[in-house]
């Protein structure tokens, strides 16, 4: 995986206030703290779940993760 999840979220930034995928990612990206380039699961999890800000839900993170290595994981640069 090439690409961070970072990367990965910000395509979903801009979407309607009803998206949550989209909520996380604007939250996110306003995250200074966010680890940005980070590709690791446990990383990135550990900080959601115990650092980030309520509009990054577990749930939201899993679904975004799970479209993360569908999308991106598994393709060769």
């Amino acid at each position: 995986m090439n690409q961070s999840f970072y990367k990965y979220v910000l395509t979903y930034r801009g979407g309607s206030k009803s998206d949550l995928k989209a909520t996380f990612a604007e939250v996110m990206f306003y995250d200074l703290n966010f680890p940005k380039h980070s590709t690791d699961f446990e990383e990135i999890s550990r900080y959601v779940e115990e650092l980030a800000h309520p509009d990054m839900a577990a749930t939201i993170f899993d679904e975004l993760w799970l479209l993360y290595e569908t999308n991106v994981g598994f393709q060769s640069y």
